[in-house]
């Protein structure tokens, strides 16, 4: 057979490039809407406070993730591009050191002005911009190629769909201290759910590649795909419950130092913790629906990794390798089938866990992250990407912890099995939780 000619080739990569952006496109009007749901039911007060050094405000995450699209697509991609507000530079970068400077993360919530009316006419103005060029009406510089320009917008939305599950956990700290216990979005109470009882699911172990592979959008810390070595192991067919880890409390797990690492006893110690965060007193517990009783086959959640390792010494076991965790994903049926609560189902809260008929742990995907005893670092011959968006992943790999999973606040098509999360140890405030894990 004749081989095309390169006039063939150039149309038939014009063509998958044109699908692409169509496809693109679709997707970004999407991820944008969402965003702009989420925001809908708050009022200007609560989206400009700002709880913690951790959290930021909505309206920052708003405006941050539009810039990213207009410093790393629109800027370098469209010809004669003019940003929408030349300060926006400097106030809306989050941590990219390599293209200027930034408004101190710990003040993100004194930045009243610009009002919300300029940041929702700041989205919509990069909006229409970027739309223009996915449907090839803007005239591009020539400084980046159309498919780099393609997959910078891909990494954009994924980039965005991260933003939406921070607003979800920077709104529930925010709210969790106001004493009426606002409601965010509303919701029936449960017919109380009952965890299936917990099980241990074996796997032999040996060697496996781990990492993406294939096709597909991925994280540049999701890869090389890499051989490792396992001894065998068991994980818990699904996750710890409020019950289980109230049984922990109550055997005076907080007031034992024998069970805490040294860094996470004088954390605990110094921060006075003696229940997961949202946990009161009175057997209730805050949630985006404002408070309700506790339920006690619900899995705990808003645990650090140093409550996470505690109570799995005190429960006789330990928490996976992130290594370990990803074998069973990937051993496991598709995630339809091993999943449980994402963002997409509105409850904004995990549940519990039904029970499995597949022999394959459940909710390995949903509900809460699973803190894993991996430390977040580089895999074998790990390269970041090219200039400033190499700032994205690789620069964090130090002193942080991987999670697995997703959670109740994920959306479901921004998950997968060589996903890596990270939060540095006492980090509390996102939906993570605790999975067992055991050598024989």
């Amino acid at each position: 057979m004749d081989s095309p000619s390169p006039s063939r080739i150039s149309r038939d990569r014009r063509a998958a490039s044109s699908r692409d952006a169509s496809a693109l496109a679709e997707a970004y009007q999407r991820v944008r809407a969402a965003t702009e749901a989420l925001a809908a039911p708050l009022s200007a007060e609560d989206q400009v406070a700002q709880s913690m050094a951790d959290a930021s405000p909505t309206k920052w995450h708003r405006a941050h993730t539009t810039w990213f699209f207009e410093t790393f697509v629109l800027g370098p991609g469209v010809a004669d591009y003019a940003p929408f507000h030349p300060a926006f530079a400097h106030l809306f970068n989050s941590y990219y050191v390599s293209v200027g400077t930034m408004h101190a993360r710990p003040q993100r919530g004194l930045l009243t002005r610009p009002p919300l009316a300029t940041i929702a006419a700041y989205r919509r103005h990069v909006d229409a911009q970027l739309l223009a060029l996915l449907g090839g009406e803007l005239r591009l510089s020539g400084g980046l190629a159309r498919d780099e320009l393609l997959a910078r917008v891909e990494i954009g939305l994924h980039h965005e769909q991260q933003h939406q599950e921070l607003i979800v956990t920077d709104l529930k700290h925010l709210l969790s201290h106001n004493p009426i216990a606002p409601v965010y979005r509303a919701r029936p109470e449960d017919a109380r759910g009952v965890a299936a009882p917990l099980d241990w699911i074996a796997h032999e172990g040996g060697v496996h590649e781990l990492g993406f592979a294939g096709a597909g959008f991925h994280f540049d810390n999701e890869g090389p795909r890499h051989r490792v070595f396992l001894e065998p192991f068991a994980l818990a067919s699904r996750l710890v419950t409020n019950a289980e880890y109230q049984a922990f409390i109550d055997d005076d797990g907080y007031a034992r130092p024998e069970l805490w690492l040294s860094d996470g006893w004088a954390t605990s110690s110094r921060e006075g913790w003696r229940a997961p965060l949202y946990w009161r007193a009175d057997g209730r517990v805050f949630t985006l629906a404002g408070e309700r009783a506790r339920a006690d086959d619900e899995p705990v959640c808003h645990v650090s990794y140093y409550e996470a390792d505690a109570y799995a010494r005190w429960a006789g076991a330990r928490l996976a390798s992130e290594q370990e965790w990803e074998i069973m994903a990937r051993a496991s049926s598709p995630l339809a089938t091993s999943a449980g609560v994402f963002a997409d189902h509105g409850r904004l809260h995990p549940a519990p866990a039904a029970a499995s008929t597949s022999g394959e742990p459940a909710q390995l995907f949903g509900d809460v992250w699973e803190w894993t005893s991996s430390a977040y670092a580089a895999y074998p011959n790990y390269r970041p990407l090219p200039g400033a968006l190499g700032e994205y992943n690789g620069k964090f790999m130090c002193n942080q912890f991987v999670l697995r999973g997703g959670s109740c606040a994920t959306p479901r098509d921004h998950i997968r099995a060589t996903y890596r999360n990270f939060f540095y140890p006492p980090a509390r405030w996102q939906f993570s939780g605790i999975r067992l894990a055991r050598s024989p």
